[in-house]
């Protein structure tokens, strides 16, 4: 796990070290351990072919001997890589590569890039089990290969300046190359305000990219081309039986769980006391010796507390646990919050995640998570949601749109308080006002509305703009789903999309602030794979969600901790914004500074603010869509150039416990 960075120079220009240091300086974050630059303008390249160079960041994992230090070649010095990540099956592409005659001079992990390129090319990518991002040179040939994870753990943006092309694990390197400019997508900001985060492969910079997951980008003559090199499918099902597919379960997640726990330093697990992160601690404790270490937070607010349930399931399986009740100083952490997401990030449990990674760095250098668990499974109301809307939608109009729906939602509007009779209203509603699957999962999955956006977004703005259609994304996500059940769709649309765009760029960007490494098993390619190709019906039945994977557990889980509601992991947003955000939000959303902008109407962000303070309406999530918008604009667009962190994040008032 580190960050990396590089140059590659069409027209042979030298490149300067001090120029890569530059970049990856902003990723020592990622990387605490060892820097490395390396370039080829020596007097023999020179004129003759393009030019390269290549920083590096490590986070010493496997191997943490100075033999494995990045960037790192082959033996004659004509292959170079730089990479972020970890590849679980380098013993075995090892033991195969050096049959073929390759010597290794490490026993690192990323060395088998280097030697599976020179013997398979691009091939090389549908041999890896594991998450990464790289980037690897061929001296040879004045070639650039970069690549990214197939379910996009590991991040890799670049950019194309003045016949450069430049790469990295965070936008701030690429802003530290001046060839770079700052300049607002306002596309993706729309986008932004619609889903929460900026859809790959759009950045809010323009002239700056994402590599989309499971892509890889050829740099050759100067010209790039990109590439898909794995899709996922969900089809053909599986015909055993029940009983057949819980044996798989198991084998699939042991045999995902077991690579990942590869390591030269300390490693524990994240545990909410759901059901994912639960299996993977209880597959750890069958598969390591002595307790596994295991972390969890809370909140005073016990809406948002599961410390009880993480507590009972570190007693089962007799762990090392540890707890944080945190009493979050939100003022505080925004800053440093805005500071490593880099563009415009909206999902507010990356503030629990920060916290929960702090923690953990103190024993730990790597960590076993639950991602991935929801999607492989069907782990998500809004799944069946998708299933029965089509159903709801059979009902004449009259007894929708006249009887049912203006019913419930006055019930919602007098009762504020009330989630569910919220939830379904907004449920009923879009599922009448779309009547496409893809933009009415689109719709619930946006926090800003056309309706509302259009009221938001100032004159200016709005022409400035042209005519957006938001929803075309999940349309495009959801092409060539057409013969899958309504529960498949949307888990083949969050794989694309929420997940990596929104759940793993969350985990990457908290756990890298601390140099800790995040590991998925849920999210091994193979345990997907056989997981998506489960039979609808066995992911969600009637109204239970993941209803396989938790009859698998029954073996070692109690089915009353199997069924309890699912709590997510968020924060409490609607009090924040009455009480310590609320003059923060006023001071900086109605400033003559932000308005100034000309996005937004002032008397929308206004009656927004107002209506919440009141308790007229919950509008803390589109607040804080809002504030993180501002505060990015003041970090990475007003100022120069934000390479260096802010003030410490602490400030924090904690409790520890177990």
């Amino acid at each position: 796990m580190c960050g990396i960075a590089g140059i590659v120079d069409s027209l042979s220009r030298p490149i300067e070290a001090e120029l890569l240091r530059a970049m990856a300086r902003p990723l020592a974050h990622r990387g605490p351990d060892h820097e490395g630059v390396w370039v080829n303008t020596d007097g023999q390249v020179q004129g003759q072919r393009p030019t390269a160079g290549l920083g590096h960041r490590r986070l010493s994992i496997i191997d943490i001997s100075p033999s494995a230090h990045q960037p790192l070649c082959n033996e004659d010095g004509s292959v170079w890589v730089v990479t972020n990540g970890e590849i679980y099956n380098f013993p075995e592409l090892k033991e195969e590569l050096e049959g073929r005659g390759h010597v290794f001079r490490s026993r690192s992990d990323t060395e088998v890039l280097v030697h599976g390129y020179e013997e398979w090319g691009e091939g090389l990518l549908g041999r890896l089990r594991g998450m990464y991002a790289f980037g690897i040179w061929d001296d040879r040939r004045g070639r650039l290969l970069l690549a990214r994870d197939r379910l996009g753990k590991k991040p890799l943006y670049y950019s194309e300046v003045d016949d450069q092309l430049l790469f990295a694990s965070e936008i701030k390197a690429l802003l530290a190359h001046p060839g770079v400019t700052v300049e607002v997508d306002l596309e993706a900001l729309d986008a932004y305000l619609t889903y929460q985060y900026v859809p790959a492969p759009r950045t809010m910079f323009r002239g700056i990219r994402k590599l989309l997951p499971a892509h890889y980008l050829l740099w050759e003559g100067g010209r790039s081309r990109v590439e898909r090199y794995w899709q996922i499918s969900l089809t053909p099902k599986h015909s055993a039986s029940e009983e057949e597919l819980i044996e798989g379960i198991w084998s699939e997640l042991r045999e995902a769980v077991r690579c990942r726990l590869i390591s030269d330093v300390p490693l524990g697990a994240f545990l909410s006391g759901g059901v994912d992160s639960s299996a993977v601690v209880a597959v750890m404790s069958e598969l390591v010796d002595g307790p596994v270490k295991t972390f969890s937070i809370g909140f005073e607010d016990q809406a948002y507390d599961e410390t009880v349930y993480a507590r009972q399931v570190a007693e089962r399986f007799a762990t090392d646990h540890q707890e944080l009740i945190v009493k979050p100083d939100a003022v505080a952490i925004l800053p440093k919050l805005v500071w490593h997401y880099n563009e415009p990030f909206a999902d507010s449990s990356a503030l629990p995640c920060f916290y929960l990674a702090e923690m953990a760095r103190r024993e730990v250098t790597v960590v076993l998570n639950g991602d991935g668990g929801d999607e492989a499974f069907g782990g998500y109301e809004r799944y069946f949601a998708l299933r029965y809307s089509e159903r709801y939608r059979h009902l004449p109009a009259w007894l929708r749109r006249g009887l049912i729906e203006p019913v419930v939602t006055r019930a919602a509007r007098g009762n504020h308080s009330k989630v569910f009779v919220s939830k379904l209203a907004r449920f009923l509603q879009t599922t009448s006002d779309y009547p496409q699957a893809s933009r009415r999962y689109g719709r619930w999955l946006s926090y800003f509305s056309d309706v509302e956006k259009s009221n938001l977004y100032s004159d200016d703005f709005k022409a400035a703009l042209g005519a957006i259609d938001a929803y075309s994304y999940f349309a495009e996500l959801f092409s060539g789903t057409e013969d899958l059940g309504p529960v498949d769709q949307a888990i083949a649309c969050d794989i694309a999309a929420y997940l990596p765009e929104d759940l793993l760029v969350k985990m990457d960007v908290a756990t890298m602030a601390y140099a800790l490494e995040a590991r998925s098993p849920f999210l091994d390619h193979r345990l997907m794979e056989f997981a998506v190709k489960i039979p609808e019906a066995l992911k969600v039945r009637g109204w239970t969600t993941k209803y396989l994977l938790k009859r698998a557990l029954e073996k070692v889980l109690p089915r009353a901790w199997l069924d309890r509601p699912k709590m997510g992991f968020g924060v409490p947003l609607d009090a924040w914004f009455r009480g310590e955000l609320g003059e923060m939000s006023r001071d900086l959303l109605l400033s003559s500074h932000a308005l100034g902008r000309g996005y937004f109407n002032p008397q929308a962000v206004e009656a927004l603010i107002a209506e919440h303070e009141a308790g007229k309406a919950h509008h803390g999530f589109k607040l804080w869509t809002l504030l993180i918008l501002e505060l990015w604009h003041q970090m990475f667009v007003d100022a120069d150039q934000p390479l260096e962190p802010p003030g410490s994040m602490n400030g924090l008032a904690s409790e520890k416990a177990g």
